[in-house]
């Protein structure tokens, strides 16, 4: 289950009471990875923050350059691709996901077409990247979840252990390759993104981002932003909106010109943009746009 599709209103007095009961417990606690002893687990270093839109239940997200975001989101009625300003959270373009039943899902731009999946429909979208505008449809079987590229092929995951590499003229699936963990499979990979040879996946319900070979499909270190889960549940409670069970982690962003990543999850008041060992600055970048090494 990717969320909550659709809650009845509750009683005010219990709402107020599930409120407080948020704030005396501010954070979410997502289940644990079952993690290798032997793979390294790396903490991220915050350098900034900015805000996010908390009606976002982020599904996808890239860093477009010159402090320019896209982002993805979920829900059905509430799907949708939006432009955003990094440092302001301001929304300077926003389109619903084109089919209105559907639940929107990750979303990657390539060669300035940004593809947008959707969960259980069986359709993509091609969208153009500046304005946002539809330029067509791609079926596919199975369930869609997170999308990236590698500079010349799309990179989707649906759920579960297994990476699907697509051609971004056809769709078609290429390659596929199964993650593991010292042996043992990786499920639930969720929102992608390929950084500097590697591709790094939220893993749905916890609070871990697998750092992942895409030759081998091997699982090379283990991201715990477990704090950034805490930080989050915590501002938002003492706003009066808490985080609920499906609200974590998710949402991963290159920025090449300072070597970081930008952090979020679904519905979080906060972009985090942190320092990971191993990823380096990009000289002479100022954004990728799509187009990635």
């Amino acid at each position: 289950m990717r969320g909550m599709r659709a809650r009845p209103p509750l009683p005010a007095v219990l709402t107020a009471a599930l409120v407080t009961l948020a704030l005396m417990t501010v954070t979410v606690t997502p289940a644990r990875a079952s993690l290798s002893p032997s793979t390294p687990v790396l903490r991220p270093a915050v350098t900034a923050r900015y805000p996010h839109d908390r009606a976002a239940f982020t599904e996808g997200l890239q860093y477009l350059g010159g402090g320019l975001l896209i982002e993805s989101t979920g829900q059905v009625g509430e799907s949708g691709v939006r432009r955003w300003e990094l440092k302001s959270g301001r929304v300077l373009a926003e389109v619903p996901t084109p089919l209105a039943s559907a639940f929107g899902e990750g979303v990657s731009v390539l060669n300035g077409v940004a593809y947008h999946l959707t969960w259980q429909s069986g359709v993509a979208f091609a969208l153009d990247a500046a304005t946002l505008r539809e330029l067509g449809r791609y079926r596919y079987s199975g369930e869609g979840w997170g999308l990236t590229n590698d500079g010349r092929s799309l990179i989707m995951s649906d759920g579960s252990s297994t990476l699907f590499w697509r051609d971004p003229k056809t769709f078609a699936v290429t390659r596929t390759l199964r993650v593991t963990d010292q042996g043992q499979p990786v499920k639930n990979l969720n929102e992608l993104e390929y950084v500097q040879g590697s591709v790094y996946a939220n893993i749905w319900l916890t609070d871990r981002i697998a750092r992942i070979d895409p030759k081998t499909g091997n699982v090379t270190a283990w991201l715990d932003v477990q704090s950034l889960m805490q930080e989050a549940s915590t501002d938002a409670a003492h706003s009066a909106q808490p985080l609920t069970f499906d609200d974590v982690s998710n949402g991963i962003a290159f920025v090449p010109e300072r070597g970081t990543l930008l952090l979020t999850g679904k519905r979080w008041p906060t972009v985090f943009e942190v320092k990971v060992p191993g990823i380096r600055p990009e000289t002479g970048t100022t954004g990728r746009a799509g187009s990635r090494r």
